[in-house]
């Protein structure tokens, strides 16, 4: 992060952190994660039987996890068939790990 004229520019790494953790932010899409990883791919219908709440709601999710680039999409009517991206699934295991392991020496006692 660098402060410039009173704007602060974020690295790369820290926007697609941010990004990640604001989609990561909602058990729905948590369990939407679990589920695409247990299969090879999931259709959005298949979902709805499995979480009980409104396909509307669900898509919703899903475009908050495709956005992040958690997961991709592959549209085969009548149905939009939804995958992992594991390529980004490592790359934000990276992400997370890094900060929660990292600047060790950057640590303060607030107390």
């Amino acid at each position: 992060m660098k402060r410039t004229n009173s704007v602060i520019a974020y690295s790369c790494d820290e926007e697609s952190l941010a990004a990640i953790a604001r989609a990561l932010a909602h058990p729905v899409r948590l369990r939407i994660l679990q589920l695409l990883d247990g299969e090879s791919c999931c259709f959005t219908g298949e979902l709805t039987e499995i979480i009980p709440m409104a396909q509307s709601t669900i898509s919703q999710h899903l475009k908050a996890l495709l956005e992040a680039g958690l997961i991709k999409g592959e549209i085969n009517p009548p149905k939009v068939k939804y995958c992992i991206n594991r390529e980004n699934m490592e790359k934000a295991g990276e992400l997370f790990g890094s900060f929660f392991s990292g600047n060790a020496g950057e640590h303060r006692n607030c107390s």
